[in-house]
């Protein structure tokens, strides 16, 4: 089994189509994140603060992203499910 089968097994999609989808879909958002931050910074000095500013509140805009590029894919269904889960761990409660 190839890189891509492993990915379908791991991702649960039903073809090997998909799942270079979904990897087009990730690589959009992270380019489109890396274009914003060229964007913006210009326009906010360069200041060292800045950057870690950037990175914390990048995190809601780029799972929103996420979601527009899934859906206008056709995969909105997977990275709505993907997007709970990923906040689900985030916001785990633990249970004592």
């Amino acid at each position: 089994m190839g890189f891509i089968g492993k990915l379908q097994e791991r991702w649960k999609v039903d073809s090997p189509w998909k799942v270079l989808v979904i990897l087009t879909v990730f690589a959009l958002t992270g380019t489109t994140v890396v274009y914003l931050k060229r964007f913006i910074k210009p326009l906010m000095g360069d200041f060292w603060w800045f950057d870690l500013l950037y990175y914390v509140v990048i995190l809601p805009f780029y799972n929103l992203i996420l979601l527009v590029y899934g859906f206008i894919f056709g995969q909105g269904r997977y990275f709505l499910d993907f997007e709970k889960r990923f906040f689900s761990r985030i916001f785990k409660r633990n249970k004592s």
